[in-house]
Formats: C-alpha cells, sequence, structure tokens
C-alpha cells in the first residue's frame, strides 16, 4: 500500500489587506474503539470459560457458518469508520471482547481489511469469562515503540483469597506519523449485579488508568495519550469525574488534565448502547491536553469525535428496533453486529 495519509479538503484562509491569502491543507486520520460483542472462535479452549459464549450455544454444525458471518460483519464496520471523511479505515483500533489472537488474525483477514495491513499487540487477560482486549494499527502509519499490559486487582469481601477476575488494560506506546503517542485500551467490569454494588470495580479500574496516565505524564507531562474502551461507566459517573477527573468542555482541561468528548454527547442523549429504553455511553475516547492545543497544526490535534451509528447497525424491527443491531439473541445467532456502537475520532494537522 502506498505510504501516504489521506487529506480532507479542509482549507483555512488567512488574508492580508485585500489581495494576499494562504492556503493550508490538513491531513485526517481516524482512531476508533469497538466492542466486538464476544467475538469467539468455534474451538472450546479447556483453559476457559468459552463454552459459556454465545457461538458455543449454537448447534455445533452451525458454528463454522455463523463465525464467518460474525466476522464478516466485524469487518464490515471496521473498514467503514471514519471513511466518508479520510477514504481510509482508521489508522489504530482498540478492540474489546476477543478471546484469542487467533480470531483477530481471523479478522484482518477479511477481504474488508486486508489490504489494510493491520498488526495486532495483544495479551491473554485472567478475564473469568475469557475474554480480552487488543489495539490493531496499520504498519504503515503507527510503529510501536514498546507494550505493556496492567492487572486491576478486585477481591470480593476484601478477601484477598478471592479475587474476582476481570480485563488487564493494555498500553501501547508508539510512533504515529512519525509522532510520539500513547494509546490505553479499557474494558473495565460489567454491571452485574447492579450499576452501585458494581461500582467499586470500576472505581479499582479507573484508578490503574489514572496510575498509567500518571505516570506518563510524570516522565512528559505534554506527552499525547488517549484512553479508550467500553468503561462499563457514563461520563458522568465517580469513575470519570472524579478519578480521572474528566472535564466535558475543553477550555477546563488544565495540563495533565483529560478531556472527554463523550459527555456532551452524552447530555445530549446520545449513545452507544441501550438498556431498558435508556441510552448509556459507556464507550468513549478521552484525550490528554496536548491535543487540544489550535495555536498551530504543526502535529495531531483533535479535530473531531463522534459515535458510528449508520443504519445498517440498528435494529430495523421488533421489540429492541432503534437498539444497535446485536449478533446474538436469545442463544441464536441474529445476523447483527454488535450490542455497542463503535466510537472514533478524527486527528488533524497541517499537511506540508
Amino acid at each position: 500500500m502506498k505510504k501516504t495519509i489521506f487529506t480532507l479538503l479542509l482549507f483555512f484562509i488567512f488574508s492580508w489587506g485585500k489581495s494576499n491569502a494562504q492556503e493550508k491543507t490538513y491531513k485526517v486520520l481516524t482512531v476508533a474503539f469497538y466492542n466486538l460483542e464476544n467475538l469467539f472462535d468455534t474451538v472450546d479452549d479447556p483453559k476457559k470459560m468459552d463454552e459459556r459464549s454465545p457461538i458455543m450455544e449454537i448447534v455445533e454444525t452451525k458454528r463454522p457458518e455463523v463465525y464467518r458471518k460474525k466476522l464478516t460483519n466485524m469487518s464490515t464496520v471496521l473498514e467503514q469508520i471514519g471513511k466518508e471523511v479520510v477514504q481510509n479505515s482508521p489508522i489504530i483500533i482498540g478492540v474489546c471482547e476477543v478471546e484469542n489472537r487467533k480470531v483477530l488474525e481471523d479478522l484482518l483477514n477479511q477481504p474488508a481489511l486486508l489490504d489494510k495491513n493491520y498488526g495486532i499487540i495483544h495479551y491473554d487477560s485472567p478475564d473469568e469469562r475469557g475474554i480480552d482486549v487488543a489495539f490493531l494499527y496499520q504498519k504503515a502509519f503507527f510503529r510501536p515503540i514498546n507494550s505493556s499490559t496492567h492487572e486491576v486487582l478486585i477481591y470480593r469481601n476484601n478477601d484477598p483469597n478471592d479475587r474476582d477476575f476481570t480485563r488487564d488494560q493494555l498500553l501501547v506506546t508508539g510512533m504515529l506519523d512519525n509522532e510520539k503517542m500513547h494509546f490505553i485500551i479499557n474494558h473495565w467490569p460489567s454491571r452485574g449485579g447492579g450499576q452501585a454494588a458494581s461500582e467499586f470495580k470500576r472505581l479499582k479500574a479507573a484508578e490503574v488508568t489514572k496510575r498509567i496516565i500518571d505516570s506518563l505524564q510524570n516522565v512528559d507531562p505534554y506527552a499525547k495519550i488517549i484512553a479508550m474502551g467500553d468503561f462499563n461507566d457514563n461520563p458522568y459517573n465517580k469513575s470519570f469525574k472524579e478519578v480521572l477527573k474528566t472535564e466535558a468542555e475543553k477550555n477546563n482541561v488544565k495540563l495533565k488534565g483529560l478531556y472527554n468528548p463523550f459527555e456532551l454527547m452524552h447530555e445530549k442523549g446520545l449513545g452507544t448502547g441501550a438498556y431498558r429504553d435508556g441510552w448509556d455511553n459507556f464507550d468513549q475516547i478521552i484525550l490528554s491536553k496536548p491535543f487540544l492545543k489550535t495555536e498551530d497544526y504543526s502535529s495531531y490535534r483533535l479535530y473531531r469525535a463522534g459515535i458510528f451509528n449508520p443504519n445498517f447497525l440498528i435494529t430495523p424491527r421488533g421489540k429492541y428496533k432503534g437498539y444497535p443491531f446485536r449478533s446474538y439473541s436469545n442463544g441464536s445467532f441474529s445476523g447483527g453486529y454488535s450490542d455497542h456502537f463503535p466510537v472514533y475520532v478524527y486527528l488533524i494537522k497541517e499537511a506540508k
């Protein structure tokens, strides 16, 4: 693939007097996150409780067909995120609810994604359901420097012998178009048992994320950091407002602060998942202060954030009409995609 970043046809015009003007062109790329809703293979892994995955509840002879369709659906979505603006699939993709590296390899070998030449960074997590997070990147544009996985230690009833195993968090540092950036991929504990009863788990996860961010900013206060994931919390919950201390307004973000563009979206009634006729915005991307500067665009800045929810990702009829069109329902394959909409941000900088 030709090594070029697609340009967005935006022109900023600066005039001096009546006769002088200067045109500038800007490069734009997409960073996305998607909960792939139980992307499991058809093989029973004795080391995992994958027999509880939806695909294993389907008649065995039909599992290969369902798996192929699931891969086709997921790759179709990933290929289209951001494409209407930048004419390319996302350069960086964070994903969650994947069983292992093999399903990621199968995903990236689908026709919709194969020519993008994505790389994979993945670690096995100790999660009880056997699901992991992962980082996908187009090799032509991003060069990993290092990566690490970070445990979220949660104990039931404060008993050190009764650990509640959940997903690790993944930190990837690398060069994006020759610019150093850090990405943290999250899938915080679910709300099983109720939001209030399970909140302490997500607060623990938020503390891990905050620790990672603090460690990066202690080395470089101007570090460009993007934390993304299915947080199983909304932007106004304690995990965001009290632990991560995210801000909804760019002007309120201080050095070492974090901006959450999805907070205002949530206030407008937008969401990435629905439950009992209410919308949640569990899937979010938050950014550190250096992405917000507007004095110049010599390096990447935040251009825009959004939820990717075209019509084909929306349930067309029935009880859950208008909800995300999920893959599995009542022990069968529905033909859909995921019970979450993907989220994305566009990054922009001046083309030289």
